[in-house]
């Protein structure tokens, strides 16, 4: 392929690779948030009814965290075969899995049927979800970012990652609809399992989607390059800590207060609204529902302004912004108005928009083409094991042991200290052109990971 076809088919083809990968993304995060957004609300109640209801929600978010154990080994398995025969199929791949575990939650006895086995089967079912989003995340972002040019990429980037507020969107919609026309009894019966059954409808809608789409020009043009050194590379997770080990720690480091804020500020947010400052649960899924649309809105905005000003300052703001929002935040919702927990929730996903949207772009720009799905997921899957994963969690536990939420405040402002730091250690990435990102050279114009001619490496 040559490079002004190449160029070409990026052009005709960029509207609908954003299409399908923000769809493809929304599906995902419906399906993934549809489970925290339960955790939070039901699953103590049916899974661990016989503990306290603050005990219950911690034994809920414990299976809600476990789902993230299985994010980097998605991230492992996924970045490996996506480096090597491509991105979509992969993508194919994890939605029909997310999709299928989802489903099957919708379809699980409770404790009250069949006794410890039920919670058992939901931790299994959300480790298939982690596995499959561990995968997700970067094949998506990777997509778009290859197929479009260096001048908008963290714009056009952005897309995918509107599908985290779209889906958080959708989940809390459905579940605030659902107990908005349900009595109590209803939806802890059976309603609560109609949002899950529907994500086998909407996965069928992504596939027809997502089949659709052409794979990654520069991928393609790499795996031919591979093909004409007819060499045998090491795998590439091999290639990543040998080359790219200091990318994967700022990565690791820039997720973590994007990841915990955003966690606590649409996950948490709603046990502690209802448990501690005793709004309805409407009130609190509709507090997330307008903070998520405006943050949808936002995503794209902030990527177009990461093409201008850099990546690193968008990032910035954000990281700063939300360690200081969160001393705010927690004296908004005990205000006990509707108006302040959304204003609490809203300009939290501001600031949150501000670190995640230049992410896609941020993180894509710094490995090599042969390498980016690894390294790209590696660094973010790894980190929600410690950020993400636990941070419900964690919040939770503080609250109970401190009945304070300023523990928590202090929390969120180190994980913000910690991603200030790493994005500040971080070379700034805008206008690097992909062909030739963290492509580290060797003799005579070899990557430095393939081996020299006649010397095979270990596959």
């Amino acid at each position: 392929m040559n490079a002004p076809a190449s160029g070409t088919a990026a052009r005709t083809s960029l509207p609908r690779v954003v299409a399908a990968s923000l769809i493809g993304t929304t599906i995902e995060w419906y399906d993934y948030f549809l489970y925290g957004t339960a955790a939070a609300l039901v699953f103590g109640k049916l899974f661990f009814p016989h503990s306290d209801p603050l005990t219950g929600t911690l034994l809920a978010f414990l299976t809600y965290a476990i789902g993230f154990a299985a994010r980097p080994v998605g991230a492992l398995v996924f970045g490996h075969f996506g480096d090597r025969v491509g991105r979509k199929k992969l993508l194919v791949l994890s939605l029909l899995l997310m999709g299928g575990s989802t489903t099957a939650i919708g379809l699980l006895p409770t404790y009250d049927s069949i006794g410890v086995a039920a919670p058992v089967l939901l931790t299994a079912l959300r480790l298939v979800q982690g596995f499959a989003l561990g995968g997700e995340w970067g094949g998506a972002v990777l997509l778009v970012s290859e197929h479009g040019d260096r001048r908008r990429r963290g714009f056009w980037a952005s897309w995918p990652q509107g599908g985290a507020p779209a889906g958080n969107l959708l989940a809390a919609g459905v579940l605030s609809l659902m107990t908005s026309v349900q009595s109590e009894s209803a939806f802890l019966s059976w309603g609560w399992r109609v949002p899950f059954l529907l994500s086998a409808v909407l996965v069928g809608v992504g596939m027809w989607i997502r089949l659709a789409v052409d794979e990654s020009p520069l991928f393609r043009a790499a795996l031919a390059a591979r093909r004409d050194r007819a060499t045998v590379e090491q795998p590439p997770l091999v290639g990543v800590l040998r080359h790219h080990w200091r990318e994967v720690l700022v990565a690791m480091g820039a997720r973590m207060a994007e990841n915990i804020s955003y966690y606590v500020m649409t996950t948490f947010v709603l046990t502690y609204a209802v448990t501690h400052a005793h709004f309805a649960k409407q009130s609190a899924l509709n507090a997330v529902l307008i903070g998520s649309a405006v943050q949808f809105a936002l995503i794209p905005l902030f990527g177009a302004l990461s093409d201008r000003v850099g990546r690193k300052p968008v990032y910035l703001v954000g990281a700063v912004g939300v360690g200081v929002w969160a001393f705010v935040f927690f004296g908004l919702v005990d205000t006990r108005s509707f108006g302040s927990l959304v204003l609490a929730v809203t300009v939290g996903l501001v600031f949150h928009s501000a670190m995640y949207a230049p992410q896609a772009a941020f993180f894509s720009e710094m490995f090599a083409t042969r390498l980016r799905y690894s390294g790209a997921s590696i660094g973010a899957q790894f980190a929600s094991v410690a950020a993400g994963a636990p941070a419900p969690l964690i919040a939770t536990a503080l609250l109970k042991d401190y009945g304070s939420a300023t523990p928590i405040s202090v929390y969120v402002a180190v994980a913000a200290a910690l991603t200030v730091l790493a994005v500040l250690c971080g070379r700034e990435t805008r206008g690097q052109d992909l062909a030739e990102a963290g492509a580290p050279q060797g003799p005579e114009g070899q990557p430095a990971d393939a081996p020299a001619a006649g010397k095979p490496a270990v596959a």
